[in-house]
């Protein structure tokens, strides 16, 4: 196989991953709009781990309402720039930090009770690896691949040979 092929399969491979990656943040964010019951209340109460008095603060009555509607707004964000593939690398980053933030909330280290996590980790779980793939995201964005960046730089393209 060829450099070239290998490039193209390496190409279409994160472009996949930053769409699944927009549809998995844009779902949790329109879940959440959609639920008047939701809040992160929980969440933040039983965070663990050296920023637990942290987490905790953020759940008192002035606080929470703004954490919630900043957790779906940028959780919606991140969606819609990954899945668009448009300000994909802005969107990459919020991602990472929201997902920092998940996985020190409630770190999955040794010696840790889980609570509120879906399974017993030993350091690596689920908001690790996506943080991880969202740092790929921001290093190597795909909107030029398919997405909204790939017209509007076809247009700049298109406008710069126009004027030569």
């Amino acid at each position: 196989m060829s450099s070239t092929s290998n490039r193209w399969g390496l190409k279409q491979s994160i472009t996949l991953l930053r769409v699944l990656i927009g549809w998995h943040f844009l779902y949790e964010g329109i879940v959440k709009v959609y639920n008047p019951d939701w809040t992160s209340f929980g969440y933040l109460a039983t965070a663990q781990g050296p920023l637990k008095p942290v987490f905790q603060a953020l759940t008192s009555e002035a606080v929470l309402p703004w954490v919630d509607t900043l957790n779906w707004a940028a959780l919606i964000f991140v969606g819609t720039t990954l899945i668009l593939g448009l300000f994909e690398r802005a969107g990459a980053l919020v991602g990472l930090g929201l997902l920092m933030l998940y996985y020190l909330a409630h770190p999955s280290w040794p010696g840790m009770a889980q609570i509120n996590t879906e399974g017993s980790y030993w350091i690596v779980n689920k908001n690790l690896i996506e943080a991880v793939a969202c740092l790929v995201l921001f290093y190597y964005p795909t909107g030029n691949v398919f997405g909204l960046s790939r017209i509007f730089s076809k247009n700049k393209a298109t406008s710069k040979t126009e004027l030569s």
